[in-house]
């Protein structure tokens, strides 16, 4: 039994989880990123078929046959059985112009899947720093638990001396029960965050696992943002930069109508009669797609397709340049909240944190009352956990700025 208590206790161990393996989990196992995969592969084999010819025609039918109660005069106005071969030959170049706007189309939905996979990873940060920010609340609250006894057991002791009042014990104990339940709101963050990222990565939402509770987000400022890197690096601007390229290539495609398809037709005629020969005949056959009142179609809807495309170049280069004042906005807050929690872990909770000591020391040595201490010991509490809510704040505007900057 001994020997196998190792064994057992190591197969309890949660599974541990880092940030990169739950965004790489999430960018393998998620639902909705495996439909953009299937509709992309969709378009390849609609491309595919794209550049397949019409299947040919085959007919069968009489030619010249006379109505009947008709007086035929001859053998050879019996008419014939006619037997019909059509196949249409279409123009190469349109086809693979079809091919390439249709596979077009598929990039657009990979681009599509850049974008909502940067959606997903800003929604794991976004829990995974929930997560972080609660078990650091739980560690601050556990810590005060110690101190509160400690004040509860001095108490006790100087209760039947007459050197505390029973009040004050009750004050001890109301004080312990109330921090235990302050642990409930971050344990049910810590729930939340937990379930959440589950459904992100495919998981039962009761899968049970922690994360690395040593993982710090860090800001790294820019000294400038140009509207050219950005528009390599946000996916939204990938995606529009795909639209645009399937617009030209459909374009190109419909410049291609104005060229013409061919057919070609045989007929093969069999006589009802012995008396004449048989006989065959071949047509060809060719569109004339540059007549007046055919060509209209086409030439507009290049008009359109160009008016649409300029559109859309001129809401891109407005989506750069609103989206480099927006990052500029966003560093300077980031790094105001930076300064005002560096301030208050620095010099407003150390000397709180001295108040306490100071205060607790007179208390021990019998020259405070316990109320005068518990109110240095809340406000030190309650200045601890303000600055975790800060600090989630911090965490929170860091996801969006990296959200913006890669959207």
């Amino acid at each position: 039994m001994l020997l196998l208590l190792p064994v057992s206790a190591f197969a309890q161990q949660k599974e541990v989880l880092s940030l990169p393996e739950i965004i790489q989990k999430i960018d393998s196992n998620n639902i909705l990123l495996k439909t953009y995969g299937l509709r992309a592969e969709g378009y390849r084999y609609s491309a595919d078929a794209a550049t397949a010819w019409m299947p040919p025609m085959v007919g069968a039918g009489t030619f010249m046959t006379p109505y009947p109660f008709q007086k035929v005069m001859d053998g050879s106005d019996k008419g014939s059985v006619m037997l019909r071969l059509e196949q249409e030959i279409p123009n190469g170049k349109k086809l693979q112009a079809r091919k390439n706007y249709i596979q077009s189309q598929g990039n657009i939905e990979k681009a599509t899947r850049a974008v909502t996979l940067n959606d997903l990873k800003a929604q794991a940060k976004g829990q995974y720093f929930n997560w972080l920010v609660a078990a650091q609340k739980i560690k601050v609250i556990e810590a005060n638990e110690k101190i509160l006894e400690m004040m509860k057991k001095i108490e006790e002791v100087r209760y039947p001396y007459n050197q505390s009042q029973l009040s004050t014990v009750y004050r001890a104990e109301a004080e312990i029960q109330k921090n235990r339940n302050m642990l409930l709101m971050p344990q049910g963050d810590i729930a939340q965050a937990k379930a959440y990222l589950n459904s992100l990565m495919n998981r039962p939402g009761n899968a049970d696992f922690r994360i690395d509770t040593t993982y710090e987000p860090r800001f790294v400022a820019s000294v400038t943002y140009d509207t050219a890197s950005l528009a390599t690096q946000r996916k939204d601007v990938l995606q529009m930069n795909e639209s645009i390229r399937s617009m030209k290539l459909n374009i190109q495609s419909m410049a291609l109508d104005r060229k013409p398809t061919f057919r070609i037709q045989f007929d093969h005629m069999t006589p009802l009669t012995g008396m004449m020969p048989k006989a065959y005949s071949v047509m060809g056959m060719m569109s004339i797609p540059i007549a007046p009142w055919s060509k209209k179609m086409y030439q507009s809807e290049i008009k359109a397709m160009q008016s649409n495309i300029g559109a859309m170049e001129s809401e891109r280069a407005a989506m750069l340049q609103e989206t480099q004042g927006m990052l500029y906005g966003m560093q300077a807050q980031i790094q105001t909240m930076q300064q005002r929690i560096k301030s208050l872990e620095q010099k407003v909770i150390p000397a709180l944190q001295k108040t306490l000591d100071a205060s607790f020391l007179s208390y021990q040595e019998n020259k405070l009352t316990l109320t005068i201490v518990l109110d240095n010991w809340e406000a030190l509490n309650m200045m601890q956990l303000d600055v975790l809510d800060e600090k989630q704040k911090l965490f929170q505007m860091i996801i969006d700025y990296e959200k913006e900057l890669f959207r």
